[in-house]
């Protein structure tokens, strides 16, 4: 919370920025063996099973998934539109993939009883929500995006995505694993590209999401610069992306105008105060780049899928950056197309440059995954997607399309149905 003085020091918040984004945690970053361990996060939209353009009534949502047992201890959460999240423990390997499937199949069942349903897609294709989770944060984020136009209350209530968490490497390898995932992202985005719609007819995206993104504040939602070490890009962006928000109180949280940097911050104060490491370390809570280090890298760019989809975009993701073969090719098919993220939401893969690099990385992707733990059911999954999509230059956002140029149809079958 703010200072009536100045007490920090623009050099000393750029070195905490950095540390928070690149130290790598001393305890549980790699499990006994010394294998490296991944996290997966998974968002729903709910609906009302009796109708599926209804949103599920959100206190509805929140009893039934009380009453759920998660086998595996997902942690359950909630955003503002009423949609539903699992997220993992950081587990060895590919064994997040096999407990967040135990963990949302047992949620899956808990809500369907209540008449509630899951649906994996990245934009739900109707009329924006409205918000249903209130609280300080939220309501200090929504005006400070409103400034930006309405895109930011499309993202809090309408939008969902797969995270996926992967260590930072040892000391040695972060910044090789740093470029890796910046030069994959588009190549991710474009793949697992299912969210084709907005407001009730396709919007002309693959990724509807990530345009959704594209259109808030760019200081805070744009990838991080490369051309300089890893520290020291995500201190810079820190330091340069607007103020959103400033916490006077766990209750009060003022909302901060468009125009204030942190590091103007730092120089010149504000009338609340003057920022301390608190504040900053909130600060990083309101950045949103499509990869996020956090002691952890956070790769945010990918649209929530359905079953078994899901499992893919994990798997993939996960072994094209952890084992030394894939990654080594995945490096070599993206590195072309680095960089086109707007041509990734776009297009997905009717983009050729974009189609060959996914192919590449596939290729090696499925060569990977039974070297690196993965399940029957992961690795047919695999193939499935591979033949289906990947080969043929499609994403899951054109079966959606299809579904919608044959009879209309925009939201897909709930993943608990």
């Amino acid at each position: 919370m703010p200072s009536p003085h100045p007490v920090l020091p623009a050099t000393e918040a750029a070195r905490i920025a950095a540390d928070r984004g690149f130290a790598t945690p001393a305890e549980g970053a790699r499990s006994a063996d010394g294998t490296r361990r991944v996290g997966v996060e998974m968002e729903w939209c709910t609906v009302d099973l009796a109708d599926l353009t209804r949103p599920a009534a959100f206190d509805a949502v929140c009893r039934a998934a009380a009453m759920a047992t998660i086998p595996h201890r997902s942690r359950i959460t909630y955003e503002p539109g009423g949609q539903v999240e699992l997220s993992t423990r950081p587990l060895p390997r590919l064994e997040a993939i096999t407990a967040l499937a135990a963990d949302a199949a047992s949620l899956g069942r808990a809500l369907a009883r209540a008449g509630i349903g899951m649906v994996a897609i990245g934009l739900e294709p109707g009329p924006r929500r409205d918000r249903f989770l209130r609280s300080p944060r939220y309501d200090a984020m929504e005006a400070y995006f409103d400034a930006w136009g309405e895109a930011g209350r499309t993202m809090m209530r309408s939008t969902a995505a797969l995270q996926l968490n992967l260590d930072l490497g040892d000391a040695g390898e972060t910044e090789r694993r740093w470029d890796l995932v910046h030069a994959l992202g588009p190549v991710l985005a474009a793949t697992f590209a299912n969210s084709p719609f907005w407001n009730g007819h396709p919007s002309g995206w693959k990724s509807t999401r990530l345009a959704v993104w594209s259109r808030i504040d760019p200081a805070r939602t744009q990838p991080v610069a490369n051309g300089v070490g890893p520290r020291e890009a995500w201190s810079r962006y820190a330091l340069d992306a607007g103020v959103m928000l400033v916490r006077r109180s766990d209750t009060e949280h003022v909302a901060v105008p468009p125009g204030l940097t942190f590091a103007e911050w730092i120089e010149r104060g504000h009338d609340v105060g003057w920022p301390t490491v608190e504040d900053l370390e909130y600060h990083l809570t309101t950045l949103f780049p499509p990869v996020r280090p956090r002691g952890w890298f956070e790769l945010r760019m990918v649209d929530a899928l359905p079953a078994p989809w899901w499992r893919v975009a994990a798997a993939v993701g996960t072994v094209l950056v952890d084992d030394p073969d894939a990654s080594a090719a995945a490096a070599e098919a993206a590195s072309p197309v680095r960089n086109r993220w707007t041509d990734a939401a776009r297009c997905g893969l009717a983009d050729p440059a974009i189609a060959a690099a996914a192919r590449a990385c596939f290729e090696a992707a499925t060569a990977a995954l039974s070297r690196n733990g993965a399940d029957t059911h992961t690795v047919d999954a695999a193939a499935e997607f591979a033949d289906r999509f990947v080969a043929r230059g499609r994403t899951p956002a054109d079966d959606l399309l299809d579904a919608y140029a044959h009879d209309g149809t925009l939201l897909p079958r709930p993943d608990n149905a």
